[in-house]
């Protein structure tokens, strides 16, 4: 069985990370950390809407806010309360908020 050769050309994405915002502490490196949960989380409320068949304006009838703050926040608003996350979770898509922590 013939071995692969190692490319010394491939890095990963935390070398390039690590090459534009620092090493993980860095605080430039945990602004971009931040941003990019801010990011996933918006891309995930947005899937599970779209799965529902909602549009952004019935969802925020659904749990008692305006279509452009759902739309702001599935555009990468980084600041969200967790009650309001909850609200958006239960009450308009009828599921459930899982948070894991890692230390």
């Amino acid at each position: 069985m013939k071995k692969q050769k190692e490319s010394k050309d491939i890095i990963t994405l935390d070398e390039i990370l690590d090459n534009k915002y620092g090493k993980k502490g860095n605080p430039k490196r945990e602004k971009w950390e931040q941003e990019f949960e801010a990011f996933k989380l918006g891309v995930l409320l947005e899937e599970a809407r779209i799965k529902l068949n909602m549009t952004q304006e019935e969802l925020a009838e659904k749990c008692g806010t305006n279509k452009a703050y759902i739309s702001r926040i599935e555009n990468n608003a980084s600041d969200i309360r967790l009650s309001t996350l909850m609200r958006i979770i239960q009450q308009g898509l009828g599921g459930q908020l899982k948070l894991t922590l890692q230390v």
